[in-house]
């Protein structure tokens, strides 16, 4: 697993995103990005937050073509990006960190491609540090409050 130390000073950028066109416009900023491909997301939010929207616009953004389903079920995804692997996971159904172990995650995490994690405080022990955390909280108007925050080097590049 790559091991990648956390920064002491967390770069953090906030977001209003109105309308799904926003949500599209930030991930396809995200996607620009060449480190992209190596990139470690946690996506943290309540049920219908919007978790699973951003990383299919994410993934679109990064060329994957085909349907974009969210691993609730299979726990992950493996897509093809421009050039890269994308790997889409769904910790929702984990009650035990030690399950990713379990599930043969890890050689996962350990090699190459983005990984975008939903719901990874039910992984948390057995993940590495996350490049970047993106909290999406839903509003009544159905706009998002999203606060972006940087962990390691990688990610303060990805936010810049």
């Amino acid at each position: 697993m790559k091991v990648t130390l956390p920064i002491l000073e967390t770069a953090t950028r906030t977001e209003r995103w109105r309308t799904e066109e926003d949500t599209r416009a930030s991930a396809a900023r995200l996607a620009r990005h060449p480190c992209i491909a190596s990139a470690f997301i946690e996506l943290q939010g309540d049920l219908g937050a919007g978790k699973t929207t951003f990383t299919r616009h994410l993934l679109r953004a990064l060329g994957v073509q085909g349907r974009i389903k969210s691993p609730t079920y299979t726990v992950v995804e493996p897509h093809e990006a421009a050039g890269f692997p994308a790997w889409h996971f769904d910790f929702y159904r984990f009650d035990d960190p030690r399950e990713l172990e379990d599930a043969g995650l890890r050689d996962i995490f350990a090699g190459p491609g983005l990984k975008v994690a939903e719901w990874p405080e039910k992984a948390a022990a057995a993940l590495p540090v996350a490049d970047l955390q993106v909290r999406i909280e839903a509003l009544a108007n159905d706009e998002r409050n999203v606060t972006i925050t940087a962990n390691t080097p990688l990610g303060e590049e990805l936010l810049a």
